[in-house]
């Protein structure tokens, strides 16, 4: 594979460009008219405008992405996360233009894209799932009755798609015909697709993630796990690992249930599968990630091996050049992802001018970003700007850099998440690993 184009924006595009320079594989960015002085695009080999600001318009416009392929002349495509990484027919009609796609194969997409069918494959690899519907939900009538075997509070899922979208939490019969029209709408607007299904809701969860790297040998390592736990309305703030809320026969059972999950599924490319930990220990396994995740970033930071490249190789054919006794625990690594939003109004989003942007530096820290002094901040896009990576012996001691470290971040012209960080490494709650995924919306709920 000599040239690849990459079907994304932001930092990921700028980190998948590096990636692909150390294979000495050259890289095509795609950009909206918005983007035109974006960072990926300065640093790609080429760049190719295909179309104006609205995602639907560009990076979702797939005729236009496989176009601005044969403008350039690639031999793969990478999709990066979000926008169309998990869209079983994009992976296929890249293909079918006899073109690379960094990622799993389209079936594979297809197949764990679909939460129902992910869910059937982990019970037939004996990985433990919610309880809950084993197929799509028919009928309010149907939902009422599954409930009803389950007991309240439930949680109405999209069947496809993510990003916490197309989900509603019901805590009795009253509510429950409001959430499940309401979660079929949003299903239906986000992902085309209205089917739904109904899960025991696990009180009072952490969040849990175990990172997949396969091949299309048959071979299957995981990278351990992350804890995703604190996030504000289904989205992650802070990542980290290895996580402080299991133990070394739990990590193992864990991550050895998701192996399985995905030798299942004969899956052929880096990927995670997701778990939700109750407080008496026991894990549930809730869906398959198919691509490269925001937080990919620690986990190469806690193992020294550089998930992005692995990924294009895998893709190339290339067997793992490792097995699992080969990856160790290098330390301790934590993620805070800041975004172009202000804790003081409900993480309401703040586009605008990038007056000043002075990132820390030094030992232990690793920031990814693609944002600069005098960009502007765009209105149509995802609102994170950075992501600030902190490794250190054990949790607390990162916690106790980051408050340093994070107090040397300078971004001026927009608020950001920054403040709110530095006030949660001085929470109790959160320095004693005490903290649940409803912690933040629990506060923000409260004016807090």
């Amino acid at each position: 594979m000599k040239k690849v184009l990459i079907a994304n924006r932001g930092e990921i595009a700028c980190r998948i460009i590096r990636a692909l320079h150390e294979l000495s594989i050259k890289a095509v960015a795609v950009y909206s008219e918005a983007d035109k002085e974006s960072l990926h695009v300065k640093l790609a080999d080429e760049a190719i405008c295909i179309g104006k600001a609205s995602v639907k318009d560009s990076y979702l416009n797939i005729s236009r992405i496989i176009a601005a392929c044969e403008i350039a002349g690639v031999d793969g495509v990478h999709p990066g996360y979000g926008f169309l990484s998990e869209n079983p027919l994009f992976a296929e009609i890249v293909e079918r233009s006899g073109l690379i796609f960094i990622g799993p194969s389209s079936d594979k997409i297809s197949l764990l894209g679909d939460k129902m069918e992910a869910k059937k494959l982990a019970q037939k690899a004996n990985c433990p799932v919610i309880p809950g519907s084993l197929d799509k939900v028919e009928s309010l009538e149907e939902g009422l009755k599954i409930t009803e075997e389950i007991g309240f509070p439930v949680v109405i899922k999209a069947s496809s798609g993510g990003g916490g979208k197309g989900i509603r939490i019901v805590f009795n019969k009253e509510e429950f015909k409001r959430g499940y029209l309401s979660a079929k709408k949003e299903a239906k607007h986000c992902f085309d697709d209205d089917s739904i299904y109904i899960e025991k809701r696990i009180e009072n969860p952490k969040h849990l993630e175990v990172q997949i790297a396969a091949d299309k040998f048959g071979n299957v390592i995981h990278l351990f796990e992350r804890d995703c736990t604190l996030q504000k309305r289904r989205q992650k703030l802070i990542e980290e690992t290895l996580s402080d809320s299991i133990d070394d026969e739990q990590r193992k059972n864990l991550c050895n249930s998701a192996v399985s999950l995905m030798k299942e599924a004969g899956y052929d490319s880096v990927g995670t599968v997701e778990f939700l930990l109750d407080p008496k220990g026991r894990f549930y396994f809730m869906e398959v990630n198919t691509r490269v995740q925001v937080e990919h970033t620690i986990t190469e930071e806690l193992t020294g091996i550089d998930l992005v490249k692995l990924q294009i190789q895998s893709s190339m054919g290339k067997e793992l050049n490792m097995s699992q006794k080969d990856v160790k625990v290098l330390g301790y690594a934590m993620e805070f992802r800041i975004n172009a939003e202000d804790p003081k109004k409900e993480f309401c989003p703040t586009p605008g001018l990038v007056e000043e942007y002075i990132p820390p530096v030094g030992k232990d820290i690793r920031i990814e970003s693609a944002i600069y002094q005098g960009f502007r901040i765009s209105p149509f896009y995802d609102s994170m700007i950075a992501k600030l990576i902190v490794k250190g012996k054990s949790r607390l001691d990162v916690i106790h850099k980051s408050r340093l470290i994070l107090r040397e971040f300078f971004i001026k012209g927009v608020a950001t998440t920054l403040p709110f960080f530095i006030e949660i490494l001085e929470d109790d709650l959160f320095i004693n690993n005490k903290h649940v995924i409803s912690s933040i919306d629990d506060r923000i709920s409260k004016g807090v």
